[in-house]
C-alpha cells in the first residue's frame, strides 16, 4: 500500500530535485567534459531528460509509449544487465545537448508528469522494462533517483555541492524497489543462475523507509513483512546504499563509513544479490 504521505512526498521530492537538476546543468560551462565513464555532463543531461520525457506518456496512462520511435522491442527485451544497450539506443534518438535546452525540457517534462498524475491513484500499475510492472508512485520514484544519482555524477565533474537527502533516497527503495518486486518483475532481473532450492531472506531497515524482507527462493523475488525468519539483516542510510547499488561507491567504502551495516549469514548476500541488483 503506498500511503498519502509517500505519494505527496515523491512529489514534492521530484518537483524541487528536478529544479535543482536543471539548474546544476544549466551551469555547466563545459557540457562536453566528462561525467561518467562513458558520457559527458551534456549526454548524462539528456540521459535523465529523456526519461523524463518518456514518464510523461506513462503518467498519462500510456498516451505517449514508454519507447520512442523502433525501441518496442528493445524495451521488452531488457533486463537489468542489457539496461546500457536500451541507454545508448535511446540517446541516439533523443539528439539535444545544448544544456539550456535539456534543462528547459526537463522542468516542462517534470510539471507535466506531475500535472497528469495529481488526481490518479499512485497505486496504478505500470508497464516498465522487461514486462515488469511499477506503481505510478515507483515511476516518479525512479526518475528522482535518476535525478540524484546522475546530478552527483555531474556535481563530481563541475566541483559544484550536491546533496542526496536521505528521505529523498529512501523513496526509490520503498516506491520502486519494493514497487516492481510487489507488482512483477516479468523478465527484468533474468539472469544464467540457475535457480538454487535454498530460500535466503534479506531484511532491510532504515530510519526513512519501512521496513521489509525480500525472499530469493527457487529463482523468485518476493515481499514479505519483516519479523519472520531471517538469514540477513541490512541496516542502511538510504543515500549511502543507493549509491553502492548503482556502482558509485564500493562495498568497503559503504562498510567502513559505517552507514551500511550486514548481520547474520553474510555469506549468502553475493548469491541473493546476483539476482536482486540492479544496472
Amino acid at each position: 500500500m503506498i500511503s498519502s504521505d509517500q505519494w505527496h512526498a515523491v512529489r514534492a521530492a521530484l518537483e524541487v530535485t528536478g529544479e535543482r537538476f536543471a539548474a546544476l546543468v544549466e551551469s555547466a560551462r563545459d557540457p562536453g567534459a566528462r561525467a561518467t565513464r562513458h558520457w559527458s555532463v551534456a549526454d548524462t543531461a539528456a540521459h535523465v531528460a529523456a526519461i523524463a520525457f518518456q514518464y510523461t506518456g506513462l503518467a498519462r496512462g500510456g498516451e505517449r509509449a514508454l519507447p520512442m520511435g523502433g525501441l518496442a522491442e528493445q524495451v521488452a527485451a531488457t533486463t537489468v544487465d542489457t539496461v546500457a544497450v536500451l541507454n545508448e539506443l535511446t540517446l541516439r534518438q533523443f539528439t539535444e545537448r545544448d544544456p539550456g535546452a535539456l534543462a528547459r525540457g526537463l522542468r516542462t517534462d517534470i510539471r507535466e508528469i506531475l500535472r497528469v498524475s495529481a488526481e490518479l491513484d499512485p497505486a496504478l500499475p505500470v508497464p516498465w522494462l522487461g514486462g515488469s510492472r511499477v506503481p505510478l508512485a515507483g515511476i516518479l520514484a525512479h526518475l528522482l533517483n535518476e535525478l540524484l544519482i546522475h546530478g552527483r555524477d555531474i556535481a563530481r565533474r563541475l566541483r559544484a555541492r550536491w546533496a542526496i537527502p536521505p528521505a529523498h533516497a529512501g523513496l526509490f527503495i520503498d516506491l520502486f524497489l519494493v514497487g516492481v518486486l510487489r507488482y512483477g518483475v516479468g523478465r527484468l532481473l533474468d539472469n544464467d543462475q540457475a535457480p538454487r532450492e535454498r530460500r535466503i531472506a534479506v531484511e532491510l531497515r532504515s530510519a526513512y523507509t519501512v521496513a521489509v524482507t525480500l525472499v530469493l527462493h527457487r529463482g523468485r523475488v518476493t515481499v514479505e513483512q519483516p519479523g519472520g525468519a531471517t538469514d540477513v539483516r541490512l541496516s542502511f542510510d538510504p543515500a549511502t546504499l543507493n549509491l553502492l547499488m548503482f556502482h558509485r561507491i564500493g562495498g568497503a567504502r559503504a562498510l567502513l563509513s559505517g552507514k551500511v551495516r550486514v548481520r547474520g549469514r553474510v555469506w549468502l548476500l553475493p548469491t541473493f544479490l546476483r539476482t536482486v541488483r540492479l544496472p
